[in-house]
């Protein structure tokens, strides 16, 4: 028998997680809707046992059809809002040429150039004509997606109470049963973790920067706080693009460019003080990952997935630093992943509040297994 020494352990872990990012990136047309689904159904189920617990007046059977119906109309009004506003935008843009000739004139005599260009030029040399394939196929790349993440959601909806049957299969003993369902309920209690600090964060910097852009007078400034709190669900670089956006739009519409200053200034400090302040000190304490590793995962999984992955880099490394911590030769990368150096958190029989508990007149061995939520 061949005992193979910790650096031969390590470098397996790591070439196995090479391979890993590698099959990851070569399936991401398969596994990048499936992997939004599962994250969604974990939103979803979560909305449903909070409407559970705060609406009593509700019936029980109708939690999760509520939760699912509110999350689809939101999830259509927000994607009906920023597209109908985009055109009105585009459409804004187009009809200011002369305020941005104007504009870029100036710019061009502050930095020394004797022949500034114009918005025509400008367009002409970009030649959007040569984009319109790209946008097209992209459009319908995201419209094939959704749609196949809508599949998924209804059939891993449907599969629960399967699923159920199937993990009491593959642990029929009960305290392997019950370690199954504690990295379950770790995983997704920091999903819903996750949830609510991008929601609390995100509303704290929309409402801010609403008021910021109502004080300076800039138009639509409802649809920019709505926008924002909707781009800073994408770590880092989300909040960053939407506090670009309206500083751009103030430099057409008003007739100073002071104000466009003061309204980059601002949003960048309001973006600063929570996003880069407030956000990663709540995630090391609820979520016990590294800031650091924050920016990592979002760089390694927008590589590996592009947007969609950056939405999900952090619950998948969550999950991720959970389930290594579950195995004697990973948990010195989970370890290293933690903020606190203690990845594997909770004791193995913490539930979440939202989580029913087992009766207590039920015997051990003939609960049922719990490892998908009610």
């Amino acid at each position: 028998m061949v005992v193979m020494s910790g650096v031969g352990r390590n470098a397996l872990v790591i070439i196995a997680a090479i391979v890993t990012a590698y099959a990851l990136n070569w399936m991401r047309g398969i596994l990048t809707p499936l992997a939004l689904a599962i994250f969604m159904v974990v939103m979803i189920d979560g909305f449903a046992r909070l409407l559970a617990l705060r609406a009593p007046f509700l019936p029980e059977w109708a939690a999760l059809p509520v939760a699912l119906l509110i999350s689809t109309v939101a999830f259509g009004v927000t994607v009906y809002t920023v597209a109908s506003n985009a055109a009105g935008f585009a459409g804004q843009l187009m009809s200011e040429t002369t305020r941005l000739n104007a504009l870029l004139a100036s710019l061009a005599n502050a930095f020394g150039v004797k022949v500034p260009p114009t918005v025509s030029q400008i367009v002409d040399q970009l030649s959007p004509t040569r984009y319109i394939g790209d946008l097209a196929r992209a459009l319908q790349t995201f419209a094939s997606g959704a749609v196949y993440v809508f599949v998924y959601m209804g059939f891993l909806i449907l599969s629960r109470q399967g699923f159920r049957k199937k993990v009491g299969s593959m642990f029929p003993d009960l305290d392997e049963r019950d370690q199954a369902e504690a990295v379950f309920y770790r995983i997704r209690d920091g999903i819903e973790r996750y949830l609510w600090i991008q929601t609390v964060t995100g509303l704290m910097i929309a409402v801010a920067s609403g008021l910021l852009m109502e004080a300076l007078g800039l138009a639509n400034a409802v649809f920019w706080a709505f926008l924002i709190f909707v781009l800073t669900f994408i770590p880092v670089i989300g909040g960053a693009v939407g506090t670009l956006l309206p500083p751009l739009f103030a430099l057409v519409q008003f007739p100073d460019i002071w104000r466009a200053v003061a309204l980059l200034c601002g949003l960048e400090i309001i973006m600063f003080s929570v996003g880069n302040v407030l956000t990663p000190r709540m995630q090391r304490d609820s979520l016990n990952i590294d800031p650091v590793v924050v920016l990592l995962s979002l760089a390694l999984w927008g590589a590996i997935w592009g947007i969609p992955g950056m939405f999900l880099s952090t619950p998948l490394t969550v999950a991720c630093i959970i389930i290594l911590a579950q195995f004697e030769g990973s948990r010195w990368i989970a370890i290293l992943l933690s903020g606190d150096g203690a990845p594997q958190g909770r004791s193995p029989s913490h539930r979440p509040a939202l989580a029913p508990p087992a009766p207590a007149s039920t015997p051990a061995d003939e609960r049922p297994s719990s490892i998908t939520p009610n």
